[in-house]
């Protein structure tokens, strides 16, 4: 019989891409901010064989129905999951938190397969059987390790770890000759599924380094590993070396061209910035060759305020015309530069400058 998971753990479901902050997607909504302190253990989970069990007490089996009220604390629902978990990612880790929250008082029991099974029955794994079960051992919400984990659960080893409940997902896992290896749990009402994680998984994470391989060779290969450790040919590490040459030399060459478009970006702009400028120095200088040589500049301004000083530097100044001409005094006669000899006059006009010659004669004559 399968039992119901709750919204909360049906809401742990994941989809490829949809991913928010920290790995949230819409289905899980944000969660409330925690204080800032711990809450995972100081130290690793103890394997099984190093855990004393009280075998004094007799082992009686929780239903699922008291599990989910709740249990003392001294008799917490003992929840069993077992796996590769080569790799480990986060799609382990989501489905271990699951197993941990499946009821309030839970006791957490991770089974971890050999090499020697693992080999027989899915395939070559990445990391060994000790790196595995160290994985684990750190995962905060393991309370105990089991290592070499049978692959099929015999009534036997349920007794000696006293599992209550065994969580995994609920799709049928077929291999040993079965189509599904919980298909005797489900039937005996210790099933608890989980919900799995899509779009990652261990199967994922290596076809990703056997797609990308050369790109992850030729990453080693820089970092220090030799041709040999890499499993690497001679041709192959040859040519390796050479696209690393040669991505570093597109990688210069499209540093210059960046740089090269900064350069002209910046050359443009102080053109710009000169072409306006000098727009202004020009309107500038044209508004001032304008205003002193235009039509109406200083300059014609300048030379009629300095024609009409000569002017009346050189004219003559007139009488008032309403002064008597008994008291008018007599203009000064003009002469010619150098020349003691008055112009010819008028007949009217001699008479007077002939008198006025013998007045001023007999004025010198008593000086």
């Amino acid at each position: 019989m399968e039992l119901p998971t709750s919204s909360r753990l049906n809401s742990r479901k994941r989809r490829k891409n949809e991913s928010g902050p920290n790995g949230a997607t819409e289905l899980d909504g944000i969660p409330p901010k925690m204080s800032r302190h711990s809450l995972g253990l100081k130290e690793p989970a103890p394997f099984s064989d190093e855990v004393e069990i009280d075998y004094s007490k007799p082992y009686i089996r929780v239903t699922y129905e008291e599990a989910m009220r709740g249990t003392p604390l001294d008799r917490p629902v003992r929840v069993y999951a077992d796996g590769i978990f080569d790799l480990f990612h986060s799609g382990h880790a989501r489905a271990l938190m699951q197993a941990k929250n499946l009821f309030p008082n839970t006791y957490l029991i991770v089974g971890v397969c050999s090499d020697e099974l693992t080999h027989n029955f899915k395939g070559f794994t990445v990391m060994n059987e000790n790196e595995r079960y160290d994985a684990v051992q750190h995962c905060r919400y393991v309370d105990e390790v089991v290592r070499n984990a049978p692959w099929t659960l015999t009534p036997e080893f349920l007794a000696e770890h006293r599992i209550d409940f065994v969580a995994h997902d609920d799709i049928p896992y077929s291999s040993a000759g079965s189509d599904d290896v919980y298909k005797h749990i489900k039937e005996a009402g210790m099933f608890a599924p989980t919900q799995r994680t899509e779009g990652i998984s261990t199967s994922d994470i290596i076809t990703r380094i056997v797609r990308d391989y050369d790109v992850y060779a030729r990453r080693n290969l820089q970092r220090g590993y030799t041709a040999k450790e890499l499993n690497v040919s001679f041709i192959n590490e040859k040519k390796y070396h050479l696209q690393e040459r040669v991505d570093k030399v597109k990688k210069r060459v499209k540093d210059v061209e960046e740089k090269s478009k900064e350069f002209v970006q910046k050359v443009e702009e102080k053109s710009i910035d000169l072409i306006q400028k000098w727009e202004e120095k020009s309107r500038e200088f044209i508004g001032n060759f304008l205003e002193m040589f235009g039509p109406e500049g200083a300059l014609k301004h300048m030379l009629k305020e300095g024609k009409g000083r000569m002017l009346q530097a050189i004219s003559p100044k007139q009488s008032p015309s309403s002064s008597p001409t008994h008291d008018r005094s007599p203009s000064p006669s003009f002469r010619w530069p150098f020349s003691t000899k008055t112009p010819p006059s008028s007949p009217a006009t001699r008479s007077r400058n002939e008198s006025a010659v013998t007045y001023d004669i007999s004025e010198d004559e008593e000086d």
